[in-house]
């Protein structure tokens, strides 16, 4: 018999753990995910600076095992999930609205997304999504290597939105979480990408995996770069990045965060006088993240830094704000 409240890390302005959560009720449609393992992610940090303006049980990032479906649905579709490891997609869609019908559900115009909109995340002993957000984990994938299975399909999303030649210069500005795993994606794909960062702990771990790296304080932006990917997470990646790549380049954005920088109009001029194809870049493929994994085309090891229980999660947010770590684990286990 499943217990009638919970832990979990609520955010209502601060951050609090709870033990009299009501766990989450399944409704129709949906499924109860017991949550095993959660990691920090730099929105979850975000969401404590007012990022969305989010209320609730935060974390997003998770793989866990489905304990529950909605009472009275008898749908094999929904009992299929019952015991199986898990990850989820965070977006929980409508399947109604214009971007549903195109095929652009990530972008659904009535979504909650999981601890960040409107709806109740993974830091927390359970959690419900919608069964159409689940993809089962591989036995040859660890628990911890799942957790990376959501930013892991974010980096993807990279080389889905842009094609990149195997000779162009790539660099990838911010040597956090996202930016280790857009470099990891990269050289998997036998691109050639340049990761600056302002830690040299974080770039040696980029540099064991064969990834070429500089020190912030030394690059030198020189419009060159045919590609520039943002993951610093702060609006001064941006105006690196428009130093960085070449007239006619592109610059892919991946950085979310909470202060809303006003920008002068002037500031965009090197955009129309170079020609500078900006992208916008968020969730991406999970089969393909997952198919990595399992084929172990990407080593996360190094980027793991601290690992926390469930009692200790609001230390586990101060720890992930420490620049000396990279990945943050949060472990929910029972």
């Amino acid at each position: 018999m499943k217990p009638s409240t919970m832990q979990a890390l609520v955010f209502d302005g601060e951050a609090k753990l709870r033990t009299d959560v009501a766990v989450p009720r399944p409704e129709a449609g949906e499924v109860l995910v017991a949550v095993r393992v959660a990691g920090v992610c730099s929105t979850d940090l975000e969401i404590l600076k007012g990022y969305m303006d989010f209320r609730g049980v935060m974390g997003h990032e998770f793989v866990g095992e489905v304990v529950g479906v909605a009472a009275g649905d008898r749908s094999a579709k929904l009992k299929k999930w019952l015991h199986k490891r898990v990850v989820a997609e965070i977006n929980c869609i409508c399947g109604r609205c214009e971007m549903c019908r195109r095929g652009l559900s990530g972008h659904c115009t009535d979504r909650t997304v999981l601890g960040i909109d409107r709806r109740d995340g993974a830091f927390a002993e359970y959690v419900t999504v919608p069964a159409g957000n689940l993809h089962e984990v591989p036995e040859s994938v660890s628990d911890d290597e799942a957790v990376f299975v959501e930013p892991l399909a974010a980096a993807f999303q990279v080389i889905h939105q842009v094609k990149i030649r195997r000779d162009a210069g790539v660099v990838v500005l911010g040597d956090g979480r996202l930016g280790q795993l857009v470099a990891r994606v990269l050289k998997a794909a036998n691109r050639r990408p340049l990761l600056v960062g302002r830690h040299a702990a974080k770039l040696e771990a980029a540099e064991k995996q064969g990834i070429q790296t500089a020190l912030a304080e030394e690059f030198v932006a020189r419009a060159e770069a045919d590609f520039v990917v943002d993951a610093t997470g702060s609006a001064g990646g941006f105006e690196l990045a428009m130093r960085t790549v070449r007239p006619r380049g592109t610059i892919v954005l991946k950085s979310t965060f909470a202060a809303q920088t006003p920008c002068a109009l002037g500031s965009f001029a090197p955009l129309v006088i170079n020609e500078i194809t900006v992208v916008g870049s968020r969730c991406g493929p999970f089969p393909e993240a997952i198919k990595a994994l399992a084929n172990r085309e990407v080593d996360l090891a190094a980027l793991l830094s601290r690992r926390f229980d469930l009692a200790q999660a609001t230390t586990a947010l101060r720890a992930a704000k420490d620049p000396d770590n990279i990945k943050v684990l949060i472990d929910v286990r029972h």
